[in-house]
């Protein structure tokens, strides 16, 4: 193998470890999430996630909760997505997919989601009647950072 191409594959292989290593250390890590402490414990049994994001693609899926899972379309009346979260606007539509995960699904899902601390996880109604999990973000004033803080 010339060099030049020697270093080419190198520099993948360092750009696949280093994309792996943070896959690791964001989504998998015990280094970087610890649940808070306020948090409700999770029952165990079935839960339907609706998700709207970055979870609608399978190999996220994959990483996060060790299997893709199967998704069906799903969608939220009332609601916008605006950036990495929904809001209330009248006659709004989120189309999204639904899935059913277990309890330690859901768990390693409120890690990806940094649960508590950069999101909070609400029921709401799908449009199917279905009520499923949602992760939303969490306003400035909810964040553990900002407990304590005065205007």
């Amino acid at each position: 193998m010339r060099p030049r191409s020697l270093y080419v594959v190198m520099s993948l292989f360092a750009a696949l470890l280093a994309v792996l290593g943070w896959l690791w250390l964001t989504m998998l890590s015990p280094f970087t999430y610890e649940r808070p402490d306020h948090l409700p414990h999770i029952e165990k049994g079935e839960h339907v996630v609706f998700v709207y994001g970055t979870l609608r693609l399978a190999p996220i899926r994959w990483v996060v909760m060790g299997r893709a899972g199967e998704t069906e379309p799903a969608s939220i009346e009332g609601f916008r997505r605006e950036g990495l979260d929904l809001t209330e606007a009248s006659g709004g539509r989120v189309e999204g997919e639904a899935i059913v995960v277990d309890a330690d699904e859901l768990k390693r899902l409120d890690r990806y989601e940094r649960l508590g601390i950069r999101y909070e996880r609400v029921p709401m109604r799908l449009d199917d009647g279905r009520m499923a999990w949602v992760y939303r973000r969490m306003s400035e004033l909810q964040r553990p950072s900002s407990a304590g803080a005065t205007n």
